[in-house]
């Protein structure tokens, strides 16, 4: 099964300082179908205007990824941790016993971020924060783990969950492939771009869910940034 999801369909709101996209139910968006995909719970599609952002607030028990499409965020939290992600690059946060944090954008101009919630596997861990650049060019044509909870001894950041996120960017007509294992699901949304996976066709910040598939093939018809996150 591949059902895409059209952004223009996604609920959300404008609070002026951020233009907020739920593909899943979230603060005052709720949908009893989609409340989750497997041990993903939320995406969020932000954009964050100029010199604003999220004033310091609490988390406890979840896998918080940050994914920067356009600008930087800059994270500082109660544990003395203060850093600041380029478009391109993840960060993340895992919550566990609890944490507060703030996310700014300190940038003179709008940044937009994918903000991704996993479930975790393990609980009242002690919480902890991470980032770092990845080279974009290892990206470039096919897909590459930023963070993962079961790939031990690779690059990515650490996550503690049965989840990994990966991107790719395609150049126009260009292909890639990328595998689920048997039982597995997987949720994408291409940052920007145009592209078909497995012949269906998606276009930037739509979000498409898929189960019951092995091989999902794809090729964009336009330069493409695709980001997927596999789950339980």
């Amino acid at each position: 099964m591949i059902e895409v999801r059209p952004f223009a369909e996604l609920g959300g709101a404008n609070h002026g300082w951020l233009n907020a996209r739920h593909h899943f139910s979230f603060a005052g968006y709720y949908d009893n179908l989609r409340m989750s995909w497997g041990q993903l719970r939320v995406w969020n599609d932000d954009e964050i205007a100029p010199h604003s952002g999220f004033p310091p607030h609490p988390h406890q028990d979840m896998e918080i990824i940050t994914y920067v499409r356009e600008g930087a965020i800059t994270h500082q939290d109660n544990l003395g941790n203060k850093g600041r992600t380029e478009a391109g690059d993840v960060q993340v946060m895992s919550a566990g016993t609890g944490i507060a944090h703030s996310e700014y954008n300190l940038e003179d101009e709008t940044t937009r971020i994918f903000q991704i919630w996993i479930m975790p596997t393990e609980y009242g861990a002690e919480p902890s924060w991470g980032t770092r650049p990845f080279p974009k060019g290892e990206r470039s044509g096919s897909f590459v783990t930023l963070a993962s909870g079961i790939d031990e001894g690779s690059d990515a950041l650490h996550i503690r969950a049965n989840a990994r996120l990966v991107a790719a960017t395609l150049k126009a007509g260009q292909s890639a492939e990328y595998r689920l294992e048997n039982g597995r699901r997987a949720y994408l949304v291409a940052a920007k771009g145009r592209y078909e996976v497995n012949g269906i066709a998606a276009e930037a910040r739509d979000g498409v869910a898929v189960r019951d598939v092995d091989v999902l093939s794809f090729t964009a018809s336009e330069d493409s940034e695709i980001v997927l996150v596999d789950v339980a």
